[in-house]
């Protein structure tokens, strides 16, 4: 109930849906209090609706923005309260008392005051909008960048100057119930006091030197920036904030390249959601300003989405263009005639190749190049179950995708089959369950089935601990509780976080080149944050795994079989030679979904009942008996290509060929350009 409470709200967790419950119902409580007129329950009922829209704000709950939508903004919630209280003293008797025109002005004054605040943060917000933003680009030896306005004041600055009519609020409500006005005009003078300041403190920074430079001069030492580093291969996205997995994954290949990487962004949100990386960044969010960018030194752009605004770099001629893609699968998105656009199309193995002939969009073959998939090189190799560990099956179901096709995900028509057959099997094995993050955005069917599957497996988990048979090793389990309780401490020291406000955007610019030394330490304390954690619980403890961490290639190394659907997933975990299942949701029958797809010829189909499930596990326990390993290793180097050389070699190799076609093309230009300006001169 409560978890299909908090998905239909849109809210994160239960704390945050009881706070906006606490939030909506104490408004009516307010009035009630008013029209009592009760001075301690109103100060009850107002103290719950502060703390609670405070705590939804620091959340960032997606239910605050929605309330502006239907008029019940922030200022709108503020300004209901403030004329509930004049209401309360008028109920108290007080309209002819001089609290309440102390109040009355109180109020009227301070909404005076949000007007030169807004004004001025608007200003200060758009004057420290720089035309680029950017990460690992010296720019503040080049340009004086000033620092952001102090103590936070920019951020979350409606609700911060909202929050001070507090003092007049207490003040007031202590004057009616004490019948007298001093309280009440000292919260007044501090709520008006406090507002001014704040409005004072602001106005410093929208003049003289704690004003950033103009946009043409802060492209120009873009410019300049790029003339002296001299860039030569390029990742190219545009996307939305749930898209940034797709350039995610191509940050440690752009790391691992033999020529000068950079990263091109054009939405500042993919920036706000880049992982941590030592490759230059430059978010461009202006067509103009990338159009007019100094790009000559670059000869190969990599492209890992196709959307309209790669229109903007694919118009240079001096670069040659690549789509990359962002995984390998049988969807159609994996063979989209926009693809024809670019120069060359890179995939992992010859079934993406043989992928663009069958669909015949317009892509040549002698412009397909193999390159294999750098991203799956942290993907081990099965060597079968360690001896006398239980086998560890993960389900990772894909989601229902935006058209909500029910043969998407598995979850739906499948999921609990699939998991009450794992939880049952004998002899037993370890279930992990890690959901797509969409799974149930579009279909509440699918948010449904979740539950149920989560549900399911939190039994089992507390059952089986429950159960003498299953014995943990307690001193083991608190040793690696405490050893993941260090780690994260240090992690939230390097990664910033709970280290008070951070400054804006263009100080992130200034000073966002990166500590080679401290992200080194952040990689390595990842690594062991992931050892520590699955050593954290007894291997054989059933879990639902969400989040970002541990990542999905994590679960694949501990598991010994995979059930999921048609998705990259799957191509993936055909990287580690394990066994693995996928459901045929849409009821194709095995022969015609083998056809339409080529990741399942080597794995165990399951119909919606699931019934097939033995297979996968004989096969888990007997690996020598295992029909399908064979045909697990011709797909592997079907799909994703040989093991040697290694997929980053393939990748380098790749980008030195086409580095040099470019700039044969150039050169060829240019003694064109040459000789006819000879032959215009003659």
């Amino acid at each position: 109930m409560i978890s299909t409470a908090i998905r239909v709200a849109r809210v994160g967790s239960a704390a945050e849906l009881a706070a906006a419950v606490l939030m909506l119902a104490g408004f009516p409580a307010i009035m009630v209090a008013a029209l009592i007129p009760s001075v301690p329950a109103f100060a009850a009922a107002t103290a719950v609706t502060y703390l609670a829209d405070h705590y939804l704000h620091r959340q960032g709950s997606y239910l605050i923005n929605r309330l502006s939508k239907v008029r019940a903004g922030l200022s709108i919630r503020f300004l209901i309260r403030e004329l509930l209280l004049i209401l309360l003293l008028a109920r108290l008797d007080l309209s002819n008392n001089l609290i309440f025109y102390g109040a009355t002005a109180c109020f009227i004054a301070f909404y005076g005051l949000q007007a030169p605040h807004g004004a001025l943060v608007t200003l200060i917000r758009n004057r420290r909008r720089l035309p680029v933003a950017t990460r690992n680009v010296d720019l503040a030896s080049r340009i004086r960048i000033p620092d952001a306005p102090r103590f936070g004041l920019l951020n979350r600055s409606a609700e911060k100057m909202l929050h001070l009519d507090l003092a007049a609020v207490v003040g007031i409500l202590v004057a009616a119930q004490l019948d007298t006005a001093t309280p009440g005009f000292i919260g007044i003078g501090v709520t008006i006091g406090l507002g001014s300041l704040y409005v004072v403190a602001l106005m410093p920074y929208v003049r003289g030197k704690k004003v950033p430079p103009n946009a043409d001069k802060v492209l120009a030492k873009v410019d300049e920036w790029l003339r002296d580093y001299k860039p030569e291969t390029v990742l190219y996205f545009s996307g939305s904030k749930d898209s940034a997995y797709q350039v995610n994954m191509w940050l440690e290949t752009m790391e691992q390249l033999d020529s000068k990487p950079l990263i091109l962004l054009r939405e500042r949100v993919i920036l706000q959601n880049l992982a941590p990386t030592t490759v230059p960044v430059i978010c461009v969010p202006g067509g103009v300003h990338l159009m007019n960018m100094d790009l000559s030194s670059v000869r190969v752009a990599l492209y890992a989405a196709n959307v309209g605004k790669n229109i903007h770099l694919l118009r240079v001629p001096t670069m040659k263009h690549v789509f990359i893609g962002h995984g390998d699968s049988d969807k159609l998105a994996s063979v989209n005639p926009f693809s024809k656009a670019y120069d060359e199309v890179w995939v992992a193995g010859r079934a993406g190749r043989d992928r663009y002939a069958i669909a015949d969009v317009g892509v040549r073959d002698e412009d397909i190049v193999e390159v294999g998939r750098p991203q799956l090189a942290p993907i081990q190799d099965w060597q079968g179950v360690p001896e006398g560990r239980m086998p560890t099956v993960l389900y990772a179901p894909t989601w229902e995708g935006w058209d909500g096709d029910p043969g998407n995900t598995s979850l739906m028509l499948a999921g609990e089959n699939i998991v009450k057959k794992l939880l049952k099997a004998d002899p037993p094995v370890r279930v992990l369950y890690k959901p797509h993050p969409f799974t149930g955005t579009v279909l509440a069917k699918a948010g449904a089935a979740h539950d149920k599957v989560t549900a399911l497996i939190e039994k089992a988990a507390a059952e089986r601990a429950a159960d003498p048979r299953f014995q943990a090793d307690a001193a083991a389990v608190a040793a690696a509780k405490a050893e993941l309780a260090r780690i994260e401490a240090r992690l939230t020291v390097l990664v910033g976080s709970g280290g008070g406000e951070k400054g804006d955007e263009a100080e992130a610019t200034r000073d966002g080149v990166v500590d080679v030394a401290r992200y080194e330490e952040i990689a390595r304390l990842r690594g062991e944050w992931n050892d520590a954690y699955w050593r954290s619980f007894p291997a054989w403890e059933h879990r639902v795994i969400t989040g970002s961490e541990p990542r999905l290639y994590d679960c694949f190394n501990v598991s010994d079989a995979m059930v999921s659907d048609i998705s990259s997933v799957v191509s993936d975990f055909i990287a580690s030679g394990k066994p693995y299942a996928v459901t045929d949701s849409a009821g194709l029958g095995v022969e015609e979904f083998k056809r339409q797809n080529t990741a399942v010829r080597a794995a165990t189909i399951l119909s919606n009942k699931a019934s097939e499930l033995g297979g996968l596990l004989d096969a888990v326990r007997d690996p020598a008996g295992d029909p399908l390993a064979e045909d697990r290793v011709e797909l592997r180097q079907y799909l994703l290509g040989p093991d040697e050389p290694t997929s980053i070699e393939q990748f380098n190799t790749a980008v030195a060929n086409l580095a040099i076609k470019a700039e044969a093309r150039n050169v060829g230009q240019e003694s064109r350009a040459a000789a006819s300006a000879a032959e215009t001169v003659v």
